[in-house]
């Protein structure tokens, strides 16, 4: 199917080009079906994206363009766009992944960049934010159930008594609770530093965008600085924490912000996203064949294992996780 789609995308491109030679070279490094390639055309560089109608949500992808455009942040320009078949010819950000270039010394500098562009995003008030899907208590439990289906049962072969389900379901609703009591704002949803690339001019351009929805304040702040993929140290993270609370006090002056708050939604926010994100890496291998990510499981659930050692009220899922979870996972590693 994949070569068919591949054949049909370059016929599209050579006729939106008027060109009899597209060479496309493909691109890896998405989690979902999207297929993306570069090729070159007058002496510029394009990416050319192959999405599925039946597995990408291109509409969603062109609306949040549009959106987050509208308030200055750095998205790809849509040079064309066929939604019948699913094909995108996108402007090129390069090859530079702001995470290839992160270390303890640049990270303060390229993360506050980052939480500028986030600061930017708190200004989508247009009405097709008003049409973003709802990020409630629905759409968090649907998440939150991938870590017993796919991490706990056919990953490690892990079955909860009806009362451990319980007992983790109370844990659950904790989370849920702290995240739904937050305002709401544009949440991108998948914010983090694979999904930021540096430019050439040193500016960052923000990708992957497509699944964004109205969503928690801190969701967007705890993807970046509790990064899936890399871990930073405290002492990094709680001044960058404390800029991003300032600036969302400026456009929420009714929300009593205090640190404590912002710790605890922060700390229960990210555990959400590491609880889901250790399913979803675990649903990679077993579902869509790509076993890499397997690779950061450990660290998703290192995560969860020590910040849920700081709430008593959380002490279920932190026993699950230290007692079964991470030792069920080093026996597979």
């Amino acid at each position: 199917m994949s070569n068919l789609r591949t054949t049909a995308l370059l016929h599209w491109l050579k006729s939106h080009f008027s060109l009899e030679n597209i060479t496309l070279i493909p691109l890896t490094g998405d989690a979902g079906f999207r297929r993306y390639f570069r090729f070159d055309y007058q002496n510029q560089s394009y990416i050319a994206v192959d999405a599925p109608v039946k597995f990408s949500n291109n509409q969603a992808f062109v609306d949040v363009q549009e959106i987050l455009q509208g308030v200055g942040v750095n998205v790809p320009n849509i040079l064309a766009v066929d939604l019948n078949q699913g094909f995108l010819c996108l402007s090129d950000f390069g090859q530079t992944v702001l995470s290839d270039r992160l270390t303890n010394e640049n990270m303060a500098q390229y993360y506050a960049q980052a939480i500028v562009e986030l600061n930017k995003m708190l200004k989508c008030k247009t009405a097709l934010v008003a049409e973003l899907p709802q990020y409630d208590e629905k759409f968090i439990k649907t998440e939150l159930a991938i870590f017993n289906e796919w991490l706990l049962e056919k990953y490690l072969g892990i079955y909860l008594t009806d009362d451990e389900q319980s007992a983790l379901n109370e844990c659950f609703e904790i989370l849920i609770s702290a995240i739904v009591e937050q305002p709401k704002t544009f949440m991108h949803r998948d914010y983090h530093s694979r999904n930021i690339m540096l430019l050439d001019n040193s500016e960052l351009g923000i990708i992957d965008f497509q699944d964004a929805v109205q969503g928690p304040i801190i969701y967007d702040l705890v993807s970046l600085l509790r990064d899936c993929y890399v871990r930073w140290p405290n002492e990094l993270i709680t001044p960058l924490m404390e800029v991003y609370r300032q600036q969302v006090e400026n456009s929420f002056p009714e929300e009593n912000l205090t640190k404590e708050k912002w710790q605890y939604w922060f700390d229960l926010t990210g555990l959400q996203r590491h609880i889901k994100a250790s399913g979803i890496f675990a649903r990679l291998h077993h579902r869509d064949n790509k076993s890499g990510y397997l690779a950061d499981i450990p660290l998703t659930l290192g995560y969860i294992q020590d910040v849920s050692a700081q709430y008593d009220k959380l002490s279920f899922l932190h026993e699950l996780v230290t007692q079964r979870v991470i030792p069920a996972v080093n026996k597979l590693s």
